[in-house]
């Protein structure tokens, strides 16, 4: 078994790794196969301060909350086993792993013996974490804890409602605008229209969104636009909902502001990120929408 990985190459790209390229799918356990690519470039590209190689005073707190539903390997008798993986990685760990890298790293234990759940979290929480380049809060769900899963949607004042002529599918920050005339209020706002595609191959991922305020009145019918705008922008998902959360910082000056989108699952796992600059002491809900 490989203990390397690739978390001490700090300059991998999205177009270095193995997305839209033929692949081999190893299945023995290979942490090397995890690739990492740093968040400071796509931080600097929205205007975060970047030092030695990483965004530093963000202004967001948060998580990328992972959910790995083809998780799989041998017992020591050789019987597959099953389960449901969540991960939940800091907003201010160096780097995010590429999906497909991740998909390929769980597929390496498809017939990898381990002596039980123990001793797969042990290796999942090193590797993961290691790639990350941070420590990372991973837990796992056996078959006889799945009728625990239930479905719910995000709350809030649906956007999707308003009857809105839409004719910019590229993400516009100009469009962003709050009342400051007006007195502040807390709302909270959702829309299942988010859409972006895949930094490098382009392939859709959907998402539905909330946002939740406290500041001057944002307008809805200029927000929804904005939304819709990442319908043909090329990003991953944590990278779209930080510059959501950046633009309407910028735009809205809200007193309070977290952002959290949930998308729909790829290669059986769904990344969620939440971004937050005020505490309610609780993280959002994990349960899956509809679409997930």
């Amino acid at each position: 078994m490989s203990n390397s990985s690739n978390s001490s190459n700090p300059t991998n790209t999205a177009e270095q790794s193995q997305l839209g390229k033929n692949s081999a799918y190893q299945t023995s356990y290979d942490p090397s196969l995890l690739f990492p690519i740093p968040r400071a470039e796509k931080r600097a590209e929205i205007g975060l301060k970047i030092v030695d190689g990483k965004a530093v005073n963000l202004p967001f707190f948060g998580m990328d909350i992972w959910n790995a539903y083809e998780v799989s390997w041998l017992n020591l008798r050789g019987k597959p086993q099953v389960a449901i993986l969540t991960v939940m990685a800091p907003a201010d760990s160096p780097n995010i792993i590429e999906s497909k890298s991740f998909k390929l790293y769980l597929n390496s234990f498809n017939q990898t013996k381990l002596a039980g759940t123990d001793a797969l979290l042990s290796l999942l929480q090193t590797d993961i974490s290691n790639g990350f380049g941070a420590p990372v809060q991973i837990s796992i769900t056996t078959p006889e804890n799945f009728g625990k899963f239930s479905f719910n949607e995000l709350d809030g004042l649906q956007l999707d409602r308003l009857d809105i002529e839409v004719d910019q599918y590229s993400p516009n920050p100009s469009l962003l605008k709050a009342d400051h005339e007006q007195s502040a209020i807390e709302e909270t706002l959702v829309s299942h229209l988010l859409k972006s595609n895949c930094l490098v191959t382009g392939q859709p991922d959907w998402a539905s969104v909330q946002i939740h305020y406290v500041g001057a009145p944002i307008d809805q019918e200029s927000l929804l636009r904005y939304l819709i705008g990442f319908r043909d922008h090329n990003e991953f998902h944590e990278q779209c909902v930080e510059r959501i959360f950046t633009d309407l910082m910028t735009h809205c000056k809200p007193q309070k502001l977290s952002v959290y989108a949930r998308y729909t699952r790829r290669g059986g796992l769904d990344i969620n990120p939440w971004r937050s600059n005020f505490s309610t002491g609780k993280m959002p809900s994990n349960q899956r929408n509809a679409r997930q």
